[in-house]
């Protein structure tokens, strides 16, 4: 009987999968649908849950695959740290990824209390 629901869980997460990519594959196109027409204040918020979703299902996505979460944060830190030191345009210009990095370490700190 293990056998038996071994596959049924094997088969459960394969669907599950094919769903969570539909479903990153569906935001994809909404946010592309989204910026067509430019980003403005009354889309702001369409924008912010279709992004928030996008995250959402590639944690979730990455889990079903095999990956932790916390392998998946690690390389986000990882990546933007890089991009710090090579001077990737959105930091050298704009400084995204120095304000993303400030971003999660007090959100971080802030879940610790």
């Amino acid at each position: 009987m293990a056998f038996f629901d071994r596959e049924i869980d094997i088969t459960r997460n394969i669907k599950i999968i094919g769903w969570l990519k539909s479903e990153l594959l569906t935001d994809i196109a909404d946010l592309f649908k989204a910026l067509v027409n430019g980003v403005r204040e009354e889309i702001h918020e369409s924008i912010s849950e279709t992004l928030s979703n996008i995250i959402l299902i590639s944690y979730m996505l990455g889990r079903r695959l095999g990956v932790s979460y916390n392998s998946i944060e690690m390389k986000i830190r990882s990546k933007i740290r890089l991009g710090i030191l090579q001077e990737h345009d959105v930091e050298k210009y704009y400084g995204d990824l120095t304000e993303l990095s400030k971003h999660l370490k007090s959100s971080r700190a802030l879940n610790k209390h």
